[in-house]
């Protein structure tokens, strides 16, 4: 036993008190928060960015109802019988006031007469052209019959697109076509729609456009 009110060398009260104290402990550091990617930094699946098929773009004609043959040769001959009208009428004006009973005015009717078919033709190549980059695809004979001239990608007609089907194809290249065949060319071209499962012409297919019901 040890001294007077004493503890013992092996009681742990007398150890702890001569025990130095241990500092408290701090709680434990929170993990820090996972630090947010920047935009576009995760992993991009394959084929996000490849190009659509042009089927998937937005197109305002999709579905559209194919016109019918019958719509296409009333305005073809609605059209031509307008081109010819006007065509009559700018002659008759021009030969009006010429004296034909001397040969100044013969020599004279066959320059405006020249002058007035060349004048005719270009009107009559330029008139589909214009009339559809103005109403997006329809001549006064598709106003008609109602239907109209469409892009099949959907974009509006203008008188570039107009004037490369009408006059290029149609007018320029059939015509060549349908001259060395014999007019075949133009009958095959008129026909093609009753065989063609969306109602297109040979120069449809060569410009890739469609004639809808409007």
């Amino acid at each position: 036993m040890s001294g007077e009110g004493g503890l013992t060398s092996g009681d742990p009260l007398g150890d702890d008190e001569r025990r130095s104290p241990e500092p408290p402990r701090s709680p434990p550091a929170a993990d820090p928060p996972p630090a947010e990617s920047p935009y576009g930094a995760g992993r991009v699946p394959p084929g996000a960015f490849a190009p659509r098929p042009r089927e998937e773009i937005s197109n305002r004609y999709a579905g559209a109802e194919p016109a019918g043959w019958w719509q296409r040769a009333v305005a073809a001959v609605i059209d031509a019988v307008i081109i010819g009208i006007a065509a009559a009428i700018l002659l008759a004006l021009s030969f009006a006031p010429l004296n034909l009973d001397d040969g100044s005015g013969v020599v004279g009717a066959i320059v405006v007469g020249l002058v007035a078919i060349l004048g005719i033709t270009i009107g009559a190549l330029l008139y589909a052209p214009l009339v559809m980059a103005r109403t997006d695809g329809k001549t006064l004979g598709k106003m008609a019959t109602g239907c109209r001239v469409v892009r099949a990608d959907g974009r509006r007609m203008d008188f570039g697109y107009a004037a490369l089907r009408e006059v290029v194809v149609k007018a320029l290249a059939l015509g060549v076509a349908g001259a060395v065949t014999g007019g075949i060319a133009y009958l095959v071209d008129i026909l093609w729609p009753l065989v063609d499962k969306r109602n297109r012409a040979l120069h449809d297919i060569v410009v890739d456009s469609l004639v809808i019901r409007d």
